[in-house]
């Protein structure tokens, strides 16, 4: 099972006391973007085989969201993070690069 530590108020848990969101660190779009940037947003995510930035929810603590890095593949956690940055932290990704060498992440907008 997938254990989380809540960054927002420090509570670590099982997976079942958070509600996943998604995918972190997408562009959003608003009122007047076109059909095509609404698209992309919506429906093409990455969804890869690996490494993943995803928005948890800490449904049953404090409520509020933020970021984790994990590896879809093992379940391993990287690390947890606040929803109001807009790219993963160092520690975070030097963390990745040395469990994963070799690995790189997009550039995040």
């Amino acid at each position: 099972m997938l254990t989380l530590t809540c960054p927002c108020c420090g509570t670590t848990a099982e997976e079942t006391e958070f509600a996943p969101g998604g995918e972190a660190h997408l562009k959003r779009v608003g009122p007047g973007s076109d059909d095509a940037a609404f698209e992309e947003y919506m429906f093409l995510r990455e969804n890869p085989k690996g490494v993943h930035f995803e928005r948890w929810r800490h449904a049953y603590g404090c409520g509020k969201w933020f970021h984790a890095a994990r590896c879809t593949v093992t379940m391993d956690v990287f690390g947890t993070y606040s929803a109001q940055v807009t790219e993963p932290p160092q520690e975070i990704r030097d963390r990745i690069s040395a469990r994963r060498p070799g690995w790189s992440w997009r550039e995040f907008a």
